[in-house]
């Protein structure tokens, strides 16, 4: 990757050559100074590109402000005003003794603000904050994304496609995972993504407090932002905003604060001399207005002070951005090992032991794959003290936790309340917080400031039958019932000085379904608005805990079924496209199956969607001699998807332990296994495949076969099959087409999962019909009103 460069204007030429003329420095002299070979030198009085980091040193050893001598202009525009930066070279012995100085004046400035800010968690319930070691689990970062989707960031920036919320693609980098400390180290620049409730910020406190304490870049000022807040301020950039951070002392304007100004420049001198540890916390939570400004300070920011370390954390399914010299990675779910150190920490010192709630998450394989989770291994953990036992489903998990914090809601001390408030019972309240989470997430607000949100339960208490309270009641009423969310139970908390959110983005979420599900109006015209939404990444998980929430889904489920329809209902060739889906799955050899797991199969043959064939598997397991079939027709170049299908059945009548069959394989992933072995005993397959594949299987050998590892052999063996030759027609679909087909199969992909959650409640007859429709034209689509 090359370095950043910068050029001289013709102006800032014409002032560097007076500056040296007032040095009575020759050109050579400059150059020994700066302790660079002579090229540079003289490009840079030719006015041609040299590396940003000799540019900036040569105007340092002339007293020049680099950012007046580039084409760029200053930085921030009001630096001009300041005195300029002292011309001594941070290359130099004096220079870096006064810069070592500067940043532990700064570094001992802003310790008690850090510490105070980042030393501490509080964690749903919690009565009072923790330290951030004591709950902390160190973090598993994975270099390359589990997912295979490799669409370019910058071009989903540059749309403003809201609907991709899904995993983010990241580059060519394919390392295994490593710890999060470690890809701090590696990559300068660094980009941490993660599902809601992964770890990502405490993970980012965990380094300002490490770094806080000197035993983490200990030269260097860490410097904590979240994004949030500063998008929010009214500070002009980064840079005011974090001078702020450090000295957070002027009312009066900042250019008639001189140490506002003093603490500026310092921070713009340690910043220009790479030594600061920037951590820019919730990309994901800045608000849709303040997105694109936030961007594009971050974007200035970074590519302006290149040479600093930087880490920026951001929600996984959220807006795409992009941002060239940044590496990404995702934080990894935990491990066993890191759900038992978990559940040591949360135990220490009560009277229900770590082996007792590891006993029980064992024997619960649904929870405990929900507790990979950090946010929802809280949960778990509240309610297992709460029950003596573990949740059975998701929306049962957020009941349980939410429960578990609306009974000491009356219990706390200290929070005067009127009658009003005495009244609302825990129904009222969850009511209450479903009001607020509905209106507040379809309009993307995330956060909301304090007058809106009192007015929100202003507005709720005038609707109680018994409110009959003057306005000025009603507000004292507001602000009593905010204090008390708050400082309760945590569902809602104060962000920044009068803005607040839910605690988690899972309780937004949880409240937003419980709105729907126990609409006051109509029940039928909520789920029917919810349903439009289908292909919106964002309300995903709200459809998956609606459909546990509702005594009978059916409604919800036909309407999502309705709406995935019309997407590909006025296209012509995508309506002969199911039609030859439907056609090809009534095949004999597919006999075995469900028809709707062959339909789903046989919709993405060539797996241009999902490799993992999760919609065919969820349907029916037998669909996993589909996968298998698939990959040996591939290898295999005489053997027919027919052929290669009766090669699989006859492999598992072969085997003896059930657990060894393709049929009862736990994911695609290790069918993939199986059916490389089975091409390797087949004479049919060529030297050069055989070889190839010998090489896959090998990387296995001597290490766990877990699911990473497994899947990495699996995506290179279908990278290698699918590089052979294609089994399904050639269609030519469009660029619109194909994201349609996305759009119909990532819809249906959420469908399913909705009608196979533990908690979906649906008669047989109702849930035989909707899975016969899937991946079918609309002339044999099911009518709603029909049903």
């Amino acid at each position: 990757m090359a370095k950043p460069s910068l050029t001289a204007s013709p102006q800032g030429l014409q002032i560097a050559h007076q500056a040296l003329l007032r040095s009575g420095q020759t050109k050579e002299d400059l150059r020994k100074q700066v302790g660079c070979s002579r090229q540079p030198i003289t490009k840079f009085f030719q006015e041609k590109a040299i590396a940003q980091s000799i540019f900036i040193q040569i105007c340092d050893c002339l007293g020049l402000n680099w950012q007046e001598i580039t084409h760029l202009p200053p930085y921030p525009a009001n630096l001009s005003a300041l005195k300029p930066i002292p011309a001594q070279s941070s290359n130099t012995k004096q220079g870096r003794s006064n810069l070592d100085y500067l940043v532990q004046d700064l570094r001992q400035k802003i310790y008690p603000t850090l510490q105070e800010r980042c030393g501490t968690i509080r964690v749903l319930d919690m009565s009072h904050p923790v330290e951030v070691d004591d709950l902390y689990i160190h973090v598993n970062i994975l270099e390359q994304l589990l997912g295979r989707r490799h669409k370019r960031l910058e071009e989903l920036l540059q749309k403003c496609d809201l609907e991709e919320f899904d995993r983010i693609g990241l580059g060519q980098i394919e390392e295994e995972r490593v710890p999060g400390l470690d890809a701090v180290h590696k990559y300068k620049k660094l980009i941490i993504l993660g599902k809601p409730g992964a770890g990502k910020t405490t993970f980012l406190k965990h380094l300002a407090m490490q770094c806080n304490e000197g035993k983490f870049k200990p030269d260097f000022l860490p410097i904590f932002v979240t994004l949030k807040d500063f998008a929010e301020a009214e500070r002009a950039n980064l840079l005011e905003y974090i001078s702020y951070k450090i000295f957070p002392g002027p009312t009066v304007p900042l250019s008639s604060d001189d140490r506002f100004k003093e603490t500026l420049l310092d921070v713009y001198t340690i910043l220009q001399a790479g030594r600061v540890l920037v951590l820019l916390d919730g990309l994901d939570e800045v608000k849709t207005e303040d997105h694109h400004r936030a961007i594009k300070e971050i974007r200035d920011f970074s590519e302006q002070f290149w040479n600093n370390s930087f880490v920026l954390t951001c929600r996984i399914a959220a807006w795409e951005y992009t941002f060239e010299k940044f590496t990404e990675v995702e934080v990894a779910d935990f491990d066993e090992d890191q759900i038992a150190a978990f559940a040591t920490k949360w135990f220490k010192g009560k009277s229900i032991s770590e082996k007792t709630f590891l006993r029980h998450l064992n024997q619960n394989s649904r929870i405990k794959q929900l507790a990979v989770s950090p946010l929802l291994l809280t949960l778990v953990c509240l309610a297992f003290e709460e029950s003596g036992d573990c949740p059975s489903s998701r929306s049962e998990l957020h009941k349980e936790g939410i429960d578990a914090l609306l009974k000491k809601w009356d219990a706390k001390r200290g929070i005067q309340r009127d009658q009003i408030y005495k009244n609302l019972s825990p129904q009222r309240k969850e009511d209450l917080l479903s009001y607020i989470a509905a209106i507040t997430f379809k309009q993307r607000d995330y956060f909301f400031k304090q007058t809106l949100v009192e007015q929100y339960i202003t507005d709720y208490i005038r609707n109680l039958s018994k409110a009959s309270l003057t306005a000025e009641e009603l507000q004292l009423d507001s602000e009593a019932i905010l204090r008390s969310i708050e400082a309760q139970h945590g569902l809602l908390v104060e962000r920044a000085k009068g803005i607040y959110s839910f605690s988690h983005l899972s309780f937004h979420e949880y409240f937003v379904a419980r709105d729907v599900s126990y609409s006051s109006t109509s029940l039928e015209t909520a789920i029917q608005n919810l349903a439009y939404l289908v292909c919106d990444r964002r309300w995903r998980e709200v459809f998956l805990l609606v459909a546990e929430m509702l005594r009978d889904a059916s409604l919800l489920l036909f309407a999502m079924k309705q709406e995935i329809d019309r997407l590909l209902a006025s296209s012509e060739l995508l309506q002969r496209f199911l039609s030859y889906v439907c056609d090809r799955a009534q095949a004999p050899e597919f006999s075995f199956c469900k028809t709707p797991a062959a339909r789903a199969f046989y919709f993405d043959i060539d797996f241009d969607i999902d490799e993992n064939r999760s919609i065919a598997l969820q349907l029916d397991r037998s669909a996993n001699l589909l996968v298998c079939a698939s990959f040996l027709t591939r290898m295999l170049d005489t053997v027919s998807l027919k052929d290669a299908i009766a090669i699989a059945q006859n492999y598992d009548q072969k085997q003896t332990n059930s657990a060894s069959k393709i049929q009862t394989a736990g994911s695609a992933n290790f069918v993939m296994m199986i059916a490389i072995k089975i091409a390797l005993d087949s004479r049919q397959l060529e030297a050069n495949a055989r070889e190839t594949l010998k090489t896959l299987l090998n990387r296995l050998q001597g290490q766990s076969t877990d699911d990473e590892a497994v899947k990495q052999v699996a995506d290179k063996a279908r990278n290698v099959a699918k590089n052979r030759h294609h089994i399904g027609q050639e269609w030519q679909f469009n660029s619109h087409e194909k994201q349609l087909l996305k759009q119909y199969y990532y819809a249906t992909q959420l469908l399913v999962e909705c009608l196979n959650s533990d908690g979906c409640m649906m008669p047989p007859e109702s849930r035989r019909q909707l899975e016969e429709s899937l991946f079918k034209p609309i002339e044999f689509s099911l009518d709603i009103n029909s049903l």
